[in-house]
């Protein structure tokens, strides 16, 4: 009987390694389908699963609850796995060159606990080589077994899409390597259990190691060439939004726009693949030039913010603005390389207190990573300038007489100790310095509403 016939009669299982954003929905997935352990070496998360509670938001509480995974962070449950898949993160270090250690650590895990006849696939996002390179070697170290003999390796790039509800991983294209037809055919096979869209064979796994690291550079570059025309139309007194949406009339243009790029992939992704040029000789002119303008993107909106301020007369040292989301992208709680760090950083060295608020960020990694501490919408008055940084669903409920009370006055009332809101008697066209990156609000309506207004 086949590893994948054993697998199916839950005669053997399958276990993931790294239960994040990527991995957890991975876990669930298959569990529908086959027996599966989830492993994580981080106990709190695990503890967070057993008790029915997702942190990531990806799948929700109720189907932690009813799935049938084994959430473990005991390493020796391993053992009872013949199929691997290992879904840790591939950070880069503050040079900007790759970090391998979470990957490697994860290979010597599996490795001390890996038995014959067992497939390992690696998910995690690399340049095209450490497969096969960095991770068979410390599989063989570890386990004393031979690759290729013992057990087979594969590669499957992971196209989760944190906080999106349509792209998951039942509906996108699934690319599969394994290091032959053998381990290919098994490997596509069991993905086939899952995903609904299908499964794409690559020719070999460094090619998808290669395909994965360049589908975010991609997107990196269009969104790079988006941030340079943006600086170049507010020199110009140009709306980019209006030009983009005229432009996107013709059948051809590309649907891309402006704005901060962080996370663990877009922002990540394109270095992997300058690190590996650069080993073999080449220097990127056009991958590292985009990185280097997103890279600017927080400075340049904390700068432009500052630009406004003055224009409308506020002292800035002491000054107060509040920033509306801080985690890398929209309806989701990841804070991992945001960008919008950068920015309150940089505010804050003009002197300038941030207040940050946000429903969806993980207040904990949030104050781990970065030392920030998040604040309620009620807690947002007499500010100096607002920043709505990401589009949460809950931000595009806020409506603009709402955020004119934030700029306003708290004072005591005569006849009462308690505080009261009151607007301030200074409040002309420049008043309400409101900086919308990714175009929440109505430029025009902002604008007849005395909004000094700012968008990309």
């Amino acid at each position: 009987m086949s590893l994948y016939e054993k697998l199916v009669n839950k005669e053997e299982k399958i276990s993931l390694i790294g239960l994040g954003y990527v991995g957890m929905p991975i876990a669930v997935a298959f569990a529908k389908k086959v027996d599966v352990i989830g492993f994580d070496v981080s106990e709190p998360k695990v503890e967070l699963y057993k008790k029915g509670i997702d942190p990531t938001k990806e799948v929700g509480n109720d189907v932690i609850k009813n799935t049938t995974v084994e959430f473990t962070s005991d390493e020796l449950k391993l053992r009872e796995a013949k199929f691997h898949i290992v879904a840790v993160p591939t950070p880069v270090k503050i040079d900007h060159t790759p970090d391998l250690s979470p990957i490697e650590s994860a290979s010597r895990t599996l490795g001390r606990n890996l038995t014959k006849n067992s497939i390992v696939v690696f998910e995690s996002t690399v340049y095209p080589g450490v497969t096969e390179d960095i991770c068979i070697p410390i599989l063989e170290k570890e386990s004393g077994l031979i690759c290729g003999i013992d057990f087979k390796v594969g590669y499957s790039p992971e196209r989760i899409n944190p906080g999106d509800k349509v792209h998951r991983l039942e509906t996108i294209i699934k690319v599969v390597a394994g290091q032959d037809e053998d381990s290919l055919n098994t490997i596509a096979k069991v993905y086939e259990l899952v995903v609904e869209a299908g499964v794409y064979k690559a020719a070999n796994i460094k090619v998808a190691e290669a395909a994965k690291v360049i589908e975010n550079s991609q997107r990196d570059i269009n969104i790079a060439f988006m941030n340079e025309l943006s600086i170049i139309f507010n020199k110009m007194n140009i709306d980019t939004k209006s030009v983009l949406e005229a432009a996107g009339t013709k059948w051809n243009f590309l649907n891309f726009s402006p704005g901060l790029v962080g996370g663990h992939c877009i922002g990540v992704d394109p270095y992997y693949l300058t690190y590996k040029a650069e080993e073999i000789g080449y220097h990127s002119q056009i991958i590292l030039s985009g990185r280097k303008i997103n890279d600017d993107m927080g400075k340049y909106v904390a700068e432009s913010t500052v630009k406004k301020m003055i224009k409308a007369n506020k002292q800035i040292n002491g000054a107060q603005v509040a920033i509306f989301g801080v985690t890398f992208k929209e309806n989701c709680p990841d804070v991992r390389n945001t960008k919008v760090v950068d920015v309150i950083r940089e505010l804050e060295d003009y002197g300038i207190e941030v207040k940050v608020v946000d429903p969806q960020a993980d207040e904990e990694d949030l104050w781990r990573e970065y030392k920030i501490k998040l604040c309620k919408t009620e807690d947002i008055i007499e500010m100096d300038a607002i920043i709505f940084a990401v589009p949460h669903d809950e931000f595009k409920l806020i409506q603009l007489e709402d955020i004119k009370n934030m700029f306003c006055k708290k004072v005591l009332l005569d006849t009462d100790e308690t505080m009261e809101v009151a607007a301030t008697s200074m409040l002309d066209v420049n008043g309400f310095v409101l900086m919308d990156l990714k175009g929440i609000f109505d430029r025009k309506e902002a604008e007849d509403n005395g909004f000094s207004y700012w968008r990309f």
